[in-house]
């Protein structure tokens, strides 16, 4: 694939007001992605644009807006709304091009641009590759005349729109009448959203990390802090509780002890539920390489399939559409419900969770552990720049280990799409040999920087 100027696997991420971070880059991705999608015809085109609460964002989104209508583009605001709401209101609206600023999980001194295409899908590597080289050119002569530039107006009702939305999926024979559910918001961009959807579906509702201040975005809160939402669960004697990340694309449970469950749990129980019910199709789930090897093992024993992908929701998503899945998702929380959303949401899939939960009669705990996860490391290694995966001792350490897993298990050591990091994750039966090989690998690659 083109080496790739801006993008990554998620957009454009990066620390706030540094390289590509900045309100520079973010004209020029107004600009060029204006240019781009005002060239289809010649009617008026529609951008929306949604944030997190992140400080950062007061500064990308008006440059992203002044590139956008600069090339003539209407501009509509929503303010902080979950991504899976910026990806459905692209769609809903009939508007051209959806943007999400985020970095989604990482704390606030990062942000990210994510876009999305009229059909709500996350844009193709071709087209963002098509933003890249136009972010490059001298763009003066496709400005748009004075009195055809865009228009912008905020859009207030953004998140009322959304939630009604995610109260539609959930089955109007159910009622979270009668449960107490904890609900983390990370302090991010579901903060409003979340407590209200849960309440008007009738839970008693325990919401923490919903005081935003631009700076305490899932800091020690939300789903990669799942201590958080067990301690609210415990406090409050909730039956469930709820963790969502910045951006509310993802999401993590705890069972009413508070024990965790992640997102391989997660897609077993809804996926096997809609299995039972004849509403799971494509024969299976799709997730990526880093799901647990248990998860692969309990589909199979129920004649269904793990079809695997890159780490990436939007290869999750790509496999899915080709393969007609409708449940798909990642380790980390990310679950795509494709009947009903085009992305991650984590809201979605904590409803489908819940309409388990009340239509079981049983407890959270009774239904978490949909099998038996085999033991499984990821250990995350920084480096200082370069390609230390190409170096021959790593790859040595790597052929190593695996030959000492002789088929018992599996090895994934990958470069991290957003962080310098290199991902070292293994898996299989026996807890020692998985433990070993994982510290080698990871010493390998910290010796080569």
């Amino acid at each position: 694939m083109t080496e790739r100027a801006y993008f990554g696997t998620d957009g454009i991420r990066g620390k706030a007001n540094a390289f590509p971070m900045t309100a520079e880059i973010a004209l020029k991705v107004g600009l060029a992605a204006g240019k781009l999608f005002m060239s289809r015809d010649d009617r008026r085109h529609l951008v929306v644009i949604g944030k997190d609460t992140r400080l950062s964002g007061y500064m990308i989104e008006p440059a992203l807006v002044a590139g956008f209508a600069a090339m003539g583009m209407d501009v509509r605001t929503f303010g902080p709304v979950p991504t899976p709401g910026v990806a459905m209101m692209t769609r809903s609206m009939r508007a051209d091009l959806g943007v999400m600023i985020s970095a989604s999980h990482n704390d606030y001194a990062d942000n990210g641009i994510k876009l999305f295409g009229p059909d709500g899908y996350k844009l193709s590597d071709d087209i963002e590759l098509e933003i890249e080289r136009l972010m490059q050119q001298d763009l003066t002569d496709s400005l748009a005349a004075p009195a055809k530039l865009g228009r912008v107006k905020r859009i207030d009702d953004a998140r009322h729109r959304y939630v009604e939305i995610i109260k539609a999926v959930f089955p109007k024979r159910l009622s979270l009448k009668g449960l107490k559910i904890a609900v983390d918001c990370a302090n991010g961009a579901a903060y409003q959203v979340a407590p209200t959807a849960l309440y008007e579906l009738g839970a008693d509702v325990f919401a923490v990390g919903v005081e935003p201040n631009g700076m305490n975005i899932n800091a020690e809160c939300g789903s990669t802090h799942p201590e958080n939402v067990s301690a609210a669960v415990r406090r409050h004697g909730a039956d469930v509780g709820i963790a969502l990340d910045g951006d509310a694309d993802r999401v993590i449970i705890t069972d009413e002890t508070g024990h965790v469950v992640d997102g391989d749990q997660l897609m077993a129980l809804i996926g096997l539920d809609w299995h039972r019910r004849g509403r799971l199709s494509g024969g299976g789930i799709v997730a990526t390489v880093m799901s647990n090897l248990g998860l692969e093992r309990r589909l199979q024993a129920e004649g269904l399939t793990l079809e695997r992908t890159k780490v990436g929701d939007r290869y999750v998503m790509e496999r899915m559409r080709e393969g007609g899945f409708n449940i798909g998702g990642e380790q980390s929380g990310h679950i795509i419900l494709h009947d009903h959303a085009t992305t991650g949401d984590g809201m979605m899939a904590a409803l489908q969770v819940l309409a388990v939960l009340a239509d079981s009669g049983k407890s959270m705990s009774q239904l978490a552990r949909q099998f038996e996860p085999v033991p499984q490391i990821l250990e995350n290694v920084r480096h200082k720049g370069g390609k230390p995966l190409s170096d021959p001792a790593v790859k040595a350490a790597v052929a190593d280990a695996e030959a000492r897993l002789n088929g018992s298990g599996r090895i994934v050591v990958r470069a991290s799409g957003t962080e310098p990091l290199i991902r070292v994750m293994a898996e299989g039966d026996d807890a020692t040999l998985v433990k070993q090989v994982v510290s080698d690998i990871s010493a390998a690659v910290r010796a080569v920087g």
